[in-house]
């Protein structure tokens, strides 16, 4: 058994002002009650909320503070995320993750924001893998990550064997993205450690699935602290030997033989993607995808034949409405 507890916090996020003195005092408490805690992880933008106009440099302040109770408390912390603001200008919504020694030794720029309703905000490119010593290797992606395998497959593939990731749903689509988490385990045969916050933070329902979709605990829409002694073995074991001793889903990919296409942008394969009209927020009485003809008998050609300058919803082409 290589056991190792992970709390996750889901707590109340104002907008309009700094969460960082609750995030500090609910540490304190969590730590004080649960000595044997091992790794803190907070929600997605917990420090100052969903507000871009509150970006930060980075190294700031708020993170010396961060790295200051994760050396007093001698724990993993991952402080949710906040918004940086790059040298050049750019918003980034960017995590750390931060050793028992003080240290930050990975930083992570979300790759897929919430486009289009955080249109102002950069993806970043680099994935956040590291190794806590004696015990497994970790990987973080934030929030809308998730919505894409392709993240957690680049993970998982690196040896990944727990994905942490902060969130911030206070949408209905949650209980879509716990559905994902859940497969997400599943595919990839790997603890999901989800936490949400609360308010401005989320509608909460944060959970922890083990690497056969059980979910460990999920809270509900009040304020919850939730320390979790997971088992790096069993994510050996059953990629060893399958999904309770059934699907062996990691080394079938990797024996695959299939080839993907869709990932090569010259290939043409995915040209269907072109024809779905602009990433933007729909507008009152949007008639974008209602009523369409099918784009293939209405533009005369396959799928694989679309060209850029179709990129246009198919309705506006067909009909000239809207």
């Amino acid at each position: 058994m290589t056991p190792f507890a992970i709390a996750g916090v889901q707590m109340h996020v104002a907008a309009l002002h700094s969460n960082v003195e609750g995030m500090k005092e609910r540490l304190d408490v969590l730590m004080a009650r649960f000595p044997w805690t091992q790794m803190v992880v907070f929600s997605e933008l917990a420090a100052f909320g969903p507000l871009h106009q509150y970006a930060l440099p980075f190294p700031n302040d708020t993170l010396r503070m961060f790295q200051d109770e994760a050396r007093r408390h001698k724990i993993w912390l991952i402080p949710g995320s906040m918004f940086e603001k790059a040298e050049d200008g750019r918003i980034y919504n960017t995590s750390v993750v931060i050793n028992p020694d003080g240290e930050i030794i990975r930083t992570y720029r979300k790759m897929f924001p919430f486009k289009p309703y955080e249109a102002d905000i950069s993806s970043g490119s680099d994935f956040c893998v590291f190794d806590v010593p004696g015990v497994g290797r970790f990987g973080l992606s934030i929030c809308y990550d998730i919505w894409f395998p392709e993240t957690t497959r680049q993970l998982t593939s690196q040896g990944v064997e727990v994905l942490l990731h902060p969130v911030l749903t206070g949408t209905t689509d949650r209980d879509a993205e716990i559905a994902i988490a859940r497969a997400t385990a599943a595919q990839f045969q790997c603890y999901v450690i989800d936490v949400n916050g609360l308010g401005a933070g989320g509608v909460g329902k944060s959970l922890v699935v083990d690497p056969t979709a059980t979910v460990l605990h999920q809270s509900a829409g009040q304020e919850d602290m939730f320390p979790i002694e997971i088992d790096l073995d069993m994510v050996r074991r059953q990629r060893e030997t399958g999904l309770k001793g059934l699907g062996q889903v990691l080394k079938s990919f990797r024996d695959r033989e299939a080839d993907f296409s869709v990932y090569d942008r010259s290939s043409g394969t995915d040209a269907y993607l072109t024809t779905l009209g602009p990433l933007a927020i729909p507008q009152q009485g949007s008639q974008a995808g209602v009523n369409t003809a099918d784009p293939r008998s209405a533009l005369g050609r396959e799928p694989q034949d679309y060209k850029p300058e179709d990129n246009l919803p198919i309705f506006k082409r067909v009909s000239g409405t809207g």
